[in-house]
């Protein structure tokens, strides 16, 4: 017999989160290693994209499920749709593990959990994959003849978000002549250096896919290295890349007024690290309601009737949804992420299941 103490320490993470659903999927076939994480369905199935990344160790890859899970809930709820949160991550290098047998493994495990969970793409996922994976099960989004690539509706709404946020710091939100630093310019991150540069910005930007950068380079970006990514002085540090990039190692180079970006849980510590923002005078936009474009436009599919030109008009409120909240902050007198996940979890109560909101959920 094995010894039981990784076992254990994964029970107890599980315990602590008060996910509904976790489902580990292996298929020796395959090479399939997979984990399937339903925060919350109170407002409806959960969903989230499929990320395939090549993760350190399993504990990292749960770590990082139940996180983005997590935030899919809250994200969907102050965006006021009715889904809940999921994620789903393959462990594994996209570029070398990624097969169609793969896919389909993994499409039949989202099609034995009935509906709870929908699929959609992520990093190291495309449109093409969830293609293959839609041959084992109807429960996928955004592909190409329903809503299409989410991404430029993420980086709109980041946009905004950036907007809203220069308007509270600056007085004005017109960008034209600010500096923004864009850490990550893959899908979402070159969408929002070509917005940026129509405004008139000056853009900095980093990624560590010599392609990706390069691209972002060539839409009027100007390259850094790895080194200054966190310590440039600009008006606004804009993470598009893999979350926890602001922790205690990174906070205290930071030299920005305002942190807003399309990357996922990017405090490692939403306490500690909101706080450590706030105490440098850096205003912080909560991730999962700037990053919210994209879950809006797939959203749609669910109405019957996709329109484009309405996920955009929706994905625009996320400027007012920014306004509103920083008036939260105020009257409340508390962080931005405290206000973020606040109004997420009225409307979770509101819906009559805080089953898995979590304990430490429930008394905040």
């Amino acid at each position: 017999m094995k010894d039981p103490t990784p076992r254990m320490e994964v029970f107890s993470q599980l315990s602590a989160s008060d996910h509904e659903l976790v489902l580990f999927c292996h298929d020796s076939a395959t090479g399939l290693r997979a984990i399937i994480a339903v925060h919350n369905t109170a407002l409806g199935p959960s969903l989230g994209g499929l990320r395939m990344w090549n993760y350190a160790s399993e504990q990292e890859a749960l770590f990082d499920v139940l996180r983005l899970a997590r935030g899919m809930t809250y994200k969907s709820a102050v965006a006021g749709l009715s889904l809940g949160g999921g994620k789903a991550v393959i462990l594994g290098d996209s570029r070398a593990h990624k097969t169609e047998a793969l896919l389909r493994r993994f499409g039949q495990f989202v099609n034995d959990l009935g509906g709870k969970y929908i699929t959609a793409e992520d990093v190291g996922i495309g449109t093409s994959d969830i293609e293959t994976i839609r041959r084992e099960t109807p429960h996928v989004a955004g592909l190409a003849d329903r809503s299409g690539d989410p991404s430029p509706f993420t980086a709109f709404g980041v946009w905004l978000s950036i907007k809203a946020a220069m308007k509270r710091v600056m007085g004005q939100d017109d960008l034209s002549g600010r500096s923004v630093m864009v850490q990550g310019t893959g899908n979402v991150g070159l969408e929002l250096v070509k917005l940026l540069r129509r405004d008139g910005a000056k853009v900095l930007a980093h990624d560590v896919n010599d392609a990706s950068l390069k691209a972002a380079i060539e839409a009027g970006a100007q390259a850094v290295s790895g080194d200054a990514v966190h310590s440039a002085a600009v008006d606004v540090y804009a993470p598009c890349a893999l979350g926890a990039s602001l922790n205690p190692s990174t906070i205290p180079k930071l030299r920005c007024s305002v942190v807003a970006g399309a990357a996922n849980n990017q405090l490692l510590d939403e306490a500690r690290d909101g706080q450590a923002l706030h105490d440098r005078g850096i205003l912080y936009v909560p991730d999962f309601v700037a990053n919210a474009g994209g879950i809006i436009n797939i959203s749609l599919e669910k109405t019957g009737v996709y329109c484009h030109d309405r996920a955009m008009m929706l994905t625009g409120n996320i400027y007012d949804t920014v306004t509103h909240l920083f008036a939260t902050c105020d009257c409340d007198r508390v962080l931005p992420q405290q206000a973020a996940m606040g109004l997420a979890k009225k409307r979770l109560r509101e819906a009559g299941n805080p089953r898995s909101l979590g304990r430490s959920d429930l008394q905040s």
